[in-house]
């Protein structure tokens, strides 16, 4: 029987990201279940062999979608990313992400409980359900306390986060009750190729290269530890392949920095790669109203999975930034297709003032 993993979220930032690493690994056969909201794009996906991969367009929450295509393709693992995933959003409308997120996966988390009970001995301990979760479960952290380890207590402070600590808690539930062999990871900020650029990184590159102001909450020196997506995923299958059913482990770049360092680092960048006489991107930086809530640094120890399962990430923030902004510079199909009037809109409604 071929070896089939059940991605969601797969057209995603992230979830094609992994796809794409995983998809070099040819024992694999990968099916994926994304419902390409606004930030699903199958043109990550491009060129994919099509003889070991699947698309399937569908919702996490539809059950008898989510039984028919476990009962179908029998995977050895799910890794679930599917999840709305940003805060400003969550503030406008809340409702999409418990939808999503909290109903969702507690959906999912149903189905694969009853086919999971159905396997056979051998099949039955080798299956792992992976879950993608984020630091922001754990709330904000002072200048002076330690990063968030995998037994902080839960403190989120956005209705986003809110839901992802109730979906993690929907999975450490599964595994606590029902003895389902689950697996959570707690990632820090990811950046990187194909992240929409709604968030912070690409929207910053694509405004200075374009003259635009350039938007930075408050003072600027909210901080964020900042993970390059690629090291990301291959946490995340270092986990699917050698993590201890039940636990958590956070996942972090040991990357530090204040938002606004982030955005001198993108103008330096953009003004090295398209120059423009006399004047510095610098110039562009317009700092706006806070948003609601905003906590003001988050911090991630990652000696967990570094000593139980031998990952540490490979990029430095200035090695993982000068390939970021060089891929928005260079793809200048793909910004076209995803920065389209709908988004233009929603930029220009949220930074408005």
């Amino acid at each position: 029987m071929r070896n089939t993993l059940l991605v969601t979220g797969g057209a995603g930032f992230i979830g094609s990201n992994f796809v794409l690493q995983q998809m070099l690994d040819e024992s694999w056969f990968i099916i994926n279940l994304d419902k390409l909201t606004y930030a699903g794009n199958l043109h990550n996906l491009e060129g994919i062999a099509a003889d070991r991969y699947q698309f399937i367009h569908g919702d996490i929450g539809d059950r008898a979608l989510a039984r028919q295509l476990l009962e179908k393709h029998q995977p050895g693992a799910i890794v679930h990313f599917a999840a709305e995933s940003h805060v400003d959003r969550s503030i406008r409308g809340p409702e999409d992400f418990i939808r999503t997120n909290v109903d969702g996966t507690f959906a999912l988390l149903e189905e694969t409980r009853a086919y999971w009970s159905a396997l056979l001995d051998d099949r039955r301990n080798r299956f792992r359900f992976l879950h993608v979760s984020t630091d922001e479960v754990y709330g904000s952290l002072g200048p002076q306390d330690p990063p968030f380890s995998e037994i902080t207590p839960y403190a989120p402070n956005s209705p986003y986060a809110a839901s992802k600590a109730a979906s993690d808690h929907l999975v450490r539930a599964y595994h606590h009750t029902y003895g389902l062999p689950t697996l959570t990871t707690n990632c820090s900020n990811n950046y990187g190729r194909f992240q929409f650029p709604e968030k912070l990184i690409p929207l910053m590159i694509l405004n200075a290269r374009d003259g635009k102001a350039l938007p930075v909450y408050g003072d600027g020196k909210n901080v964020r530890d900042w993970l390059y997506v690629e090291d990301h995923c291959e946490a995340i299958a270092t986990v699917l392949r050698r993590g201890r059913p039940g636990e958590t482990y956070n996942i972090g770049g040991w990357n530090e920095k204040p938002n606004i360092e982030i955005v001198q680092t993108i103008c330096d960048l953009v003004d090295e790669k398209l120059p423009q006489a006399g004047r510095s991107r610098r110039e562009l930086i317009t700092f706006v109203k806070d948003r609601p809530g905003h906590d003001r640094r988050y911090a991630m120890d990652a000696r967990k999975i570094e000593r139980e399962l031998g990952w540490k990430p490979k990029a430095t923030f200035e090695t993982g930034i000068r390939k970021t902004v060089s891929w928005y510079l260079e793809n200048e199909a793909w910004v076209r297709d995803v920065t389209s009037g709908s988004y233009r809109q929603w930029v220009a409604t949220h930074y408005s003032g």
